[in-house]
């Protein structure tokens, strides 16, 4: 609880991941990748309940073993064609009502508590309905365009961008997948985390910001604990 305002912390889970199988508990630096979020989540001095939702037996047996509760998701939420909306709306409506749902990705495994904890207080300084976790670009998308069959690179970049120095070019930020905060009805009502309105961004940097969805990335994130 944070200023009498409840958090309701949900980690969504999926048995079956494409790109990088099993990887919700794949071992990392002596962890099951999803007990980071789990801990993260647990050691937040704000966050309330920690709830795993997930269609996999292996997954929710770790998930209360690292302290969370857990709630079995359906089947027909862990299909490629549910969203993330659908298991989270599903927990929202098997758990008590809480003020903020947070929703943290077990993919995000450099996002500790006090991360968590900087995201709500932004929340409460700004007076907002939504926070969402960024971080700065690698690259300006400035220097970026389509390529058609031709792959002619004629007017690729704008006149303006051109001969400037990378560090001369204006900043652009990401959404980094770690932290998504928002008002329990607002949440609903909307069907989304990203608000039309009264959102606001949490800044975090690029080595936190590492979001595991290929064995690339699973392997710079053994790098960083190394």
């Amino acid at each position: 609880m944070y200023k009498n305002k409840t958090f309701l912390a949900i980690i969504p889970a999926r048995g079956g991941s494409k790109r990088l199988p099993r990887k919700n508990v794949l071992d990392l630096n002596g962890k099951p990748l999803i007990a980071y979020s789990i801990e993260a989540g647990l050691k937040s001095k704000y966050i309330d309940r920690v709830v795993v939702t997930s269609d996999d037996e292996e997954i929710l047996a770790i998930s209360q073993k690292y302290g969370a509760l857990t709630i079995k998701r359906p089947d027909e939420l862990a299909s490629d064609i549910a969203t993330s909306f659908d298991a989270i709306k599903h927990t929202i409506e098997n758990t008590k009502k809480y003020d903020y749902v947070i929703l943290l990705q077990p993919t995000s495994p450099l996002r500790n508590e006090k991360h968590i904890n900087e995201a709500i207080e932004l929340l409460e300084d700004k007076n907002a309905d939504a926070v969402v976790s960024v971080c700065e670009m690698d690259h300006s998308p400035l220097w970026s365009n389509t390529l058609d069959d031709s792959l002619s690179m004629k007017g690729f970049l704008k006149d303006e961008v051109l001969n400037k120095r990378s560090q001369d070019l204006e900043k652009y930020f990401r959404l980094n997948g770690a932290i998504y905060i928002c008002n329990t009805d607002k949440l609903l009502e909307e069907e989304s985390f990203f608000l039309k309105e009264n959102i606001f961004a949490y800044i975090m940097n690029r080595e936190t910001s590492i979001d595991i969805d290929e064995e690339i990335d699973f392997k710079i994130a053994e790098v960083y604990f190394e």
